[in-house]
């Protein structure tokens, strides 16, 4: 049931809901996620990493919000509960304890792949039915997929053609 009444037909508004929820509780995970692992980087890259899980932490906050927002906007009540979030998140859990400043790295290059496949099935879907939903998707993505690259380029080793 929606309180607001929304342009899309109940159907794309299922279809665009469903994909909010989905990348809501994504973003959601992935702050929680990034900012475990803010908290218990350990090793000589610490404060490069440290500051870098921030950046995650800050943008997947953010986009948090605006996905929210949309959801209500289009009369679908957004869900954020913890209960909701560890039942639908795609992303894998964190072990307990310390991280190496590498294995940080790693957790978040997996992380983000993971969120990112996600969100781009989620763009596939809303652009038929809600292309301002769409739209905002590919701009989350985005700053998403600058994050992973940004992580992954910490794994690079140099040598030959690099």
């Amino acid at each position: 049931m929606s309180v607001l009444k929304s342009p899309l037909s109940d159907e794309n508004r299922r279809i665009v809901g469903d994909a909010l929820q989905g990348a809501l509780v994504d973003l959601v995970d992935l702050s929680l996620l990034a900012k475990q692992v803010h908290w218990t980087v350990v090793g000589p890259r610490f404060r490069s990493v440290h500051l870098q899980l921030d950046e995650v932490v800050e943008t997947a906050r953010q986009h948090t919000d605006t996905v929210a927002e949309r959801a209500s906007a289009i009369g679908v009540a957004p869900d954020g509960r913890a209960e909701t979030v560890a039942k639908t998140s795609g992303i894998d859990t964190v072990k307990e304890g310390w991280s190496s400043d590498e294995e940080a790295v790693r957790i978040l290059v997996g992380a983000l792949s993971t969120v990112i496949e996600r969100m781009r099935k989620r763009i596939q879907d809303t652009e038929q039915p809600d292309p301002v939903t769409q739209d905002l998707l590919i701009g989350l993505t985005a700053d998403l997929e600058k994050h992973h690259w940004m992580f992954q380029a910490e794994t690079v080793k140099g040598g030959a053609g690099v």
